[in-house]
């Protein structure tokens, strides 16, 4: 074992909003806003009252058989679970994400762990039935600048690409610079040579980074029988025809939402808010929303529009020309998908609570919200400096100054004017009852003397801390030293840092250990440390 599992509660990382912190509670305020919750009985009703009947599964497979065929290391296990799709004891959990240079943030790598486990969960726990981990690639963004870099041991590396467009169209010229600076930077070992052949085989040897994100998700997890989704497709786009219409013409989805939205207000921030329409027009090099100007629907930043007769037309011959933005997305998936579950971010939850209400208008199954796993990795370094100050491993979720604070009063117990001003606030308080009974134009003036006194006080500790500080300037790099190993630049190290840091390290069983050790609790749910053995 590479590691040892250790668990903390949400509540004490104070990494959470208040919105997602409620939601694992099952709080009575976020209640309305789904249907069933993380809980093993709570899967049990969903499979009782949900069928997917409007699904065509057969069409699902044949697509799915379609895009595992577009590279060449789909896994025998990846194309059993496809064809298992065809039966309707078969279902999915699901986990997108965006198509991040060499996965991007390692918790790119925790959604789909995260994914494969809660099925072998599922497995166990629900014999007669059969459940597929999918992830969605989310080839369809736009944003370039989201997915074009990667951060591992203090360096950031760029791709600096000038095309627009969906990313998953996306040429991967340009790359074979980038993998050489982050084979220069991990260094030359048997595992990191394992690794660049890796990257090389899917940036270098497929022509856009759909295919080649697919090619390397394939190679980490295919042996776990892990099914890729492109939706950037033409026959599962046709089946999405009807909600386009309804969100283009009626805009439902607009309406829905904000009901939802205006609930949720009462209690939480929003985390996003629909437009009037929710779907953006694409085609080669371009995805841009679509907007209804009087009586024109508008293609932004082009020269595009359509009448009501021809966006109509569009819709029914060419849906592959609409996608579907962040409101529309997770309907879409939900339409084509055997969907009962999709693991997310507690940023993803927080949008999905927003809804339930358009499901419902749309007749399309809800699913079970489950947060992904949160991780954070201690290696043996950083363990002997945790060990050197006598803290605690949880206590690295405090804030800097707190631990120095906590670490100056470990130094020096003996030193603490808190008890000084108390017994100054004492005597003064004395001082005033006589003060009371002499002359009571006097209180003010001794008022005045008592927070003299104490701001003296407070004087004092602050320099008497700043000399501390000076005598325990090397036991503070330490703390800040363990603050940026495990959250750089005042980011959680699973949002910053890339995977390859680990997997130059320790191979294949990297990922083998995580899919071991991040195993589901249906009753509980709690925040993971691994200590490196």
């Amino acid at each position: 074992m590479l590691f040892s599992k250790h668990t903390t509660s949400i509540e004490s990382t104070s990494l959470f909003s208040e919105l997602f912190k409620d939601y694992l509670k099952a709080s009575e305020k976020t209640q309305p806003f789904y249907n069933q919750h993380i809980k093993k009985n709570d899967f049990n009703t969903f499979l009782h009252k949900n069928s997917f009947e409007y699904l065509n599964r057969s069409l699902l497979a044949k697509v799915l058989h379609q895009q595992a065929n577009l590279v060449s290391n789909t896994s025998s296990a990846s194309e059993a679970n496809i064809s298992s799709l065809e039966s309707t004891s078969t279902f999915t959990v699901t986990t997108g994400h965006q198509l991040c240079l060499f996965t991007g943030p390692l918790y790119f790598i925790y959604k789909i762990v995260s994914t494969i486990t809660l099925c072998q969960k599922l497995n166990k726990e629900f014999p007669d039935k059969h459940f597929v981990p999918i992830y969605w690639m989310a080839t369809e963004d736009h944003d370039a600048d989201e997915i074009n870099h990667v951060h591992l041991f203090g360096k950031t590396l760029t791709w600096s690409t000038n095309q627009t467009g969906c990313v998953g169209e996306f040429n991967t010229e340009g790359l074979q610079e980038i993998i050489n600076e982050l084979k220069s930077i991990l260094g030359d070992s048997e595992k990191v040579h394992e690794l660049i052949s890796l990257f090389e085989s899917a940036y270098i040897h497929h022509s856009n980074l759909a295919d080649a994100t697919r090619f390397l998700v394939n190679t980490l997890f295919g042996d776990n029988g892990l099914v890729i989704v492109d939706g950037n497709d033409t026959e599962l786009k046709h089946v999405f025809k009807e909600e386009f219409t309804k969100d283009i013409f009626e805009n439902s989805s607009f309406k829905t939402v904000n009901q939802s939205i205006d609930e949720l207000k009462k209690n939480y921030n929003i985390q996003v808010t629909p437009r009037r329409i929710n779907v953006f027009y694409k085609d080669k090099k371009t995805r841009e929303r679509i907007e209804k100007q009087n009586d024109t629907y508008k293609v932004l930043n082009t020269s595009l529009h359509f009448t009501d007769l021809e966006m109509k037309n569009l819709v029914e011959h060419t849906p592959e020309k609409l996608s579907p933005n962040v409101v529309l997305r997770p309907l879409y998936q939900q339409k084509i998908l055997p969907n009962i579950c999709y693991v997310g971010g507690p940023g993803e939850i927080a949008y999905w609570l927003e809804y339930k209400t358009m499901f419902d208008k749309f007749g399309i199954h809800f699913p079970i919200l489950m947060p992904r796993q949160f991780v954070l990795i201690v290696d043996k370094n950083i363990q002997t400096k945790i060990q050197k100050l006598n803290f605690d491993l949880t206590d690295v979720f405090e804030d800097g100054e707190s631990l120095i604070k906590q670490l100056i009063k470990q130094q020096h117990p003996d030193i603490n004017l808190e008890n000084v001003k108390q017994q100054l606030i004492n005597l003064y308080s004395s001082i005033l009852t006589t003060v009371e009974g002499i002359d009571k134009s006097l209180i003010g003036t001794t008022e005045g003397e008592k927070q003299k006194a104490i701001n003296g006080i407070s004087v004092i500790e602050q320099k008497i801390n700043r000399a501390l500080k000076q005598k325990s300037e090397t036991d503070i790099q330490q703390v800040w030293s363990i603050k940026e190993k495990l959250f750089p630049k005042g980011i959680p190290q699973e949002r910053y840092d890339n995977f390859s840091m680990y997997y130059s390290r320790y191979g294949k069983e990297f990922i083998k250990e995580l899919i071991s050790l991040l195993n589901y609790d249906l009753t509980d749910f709690n925040y993971t440390l691994l200590k490196e053995k």
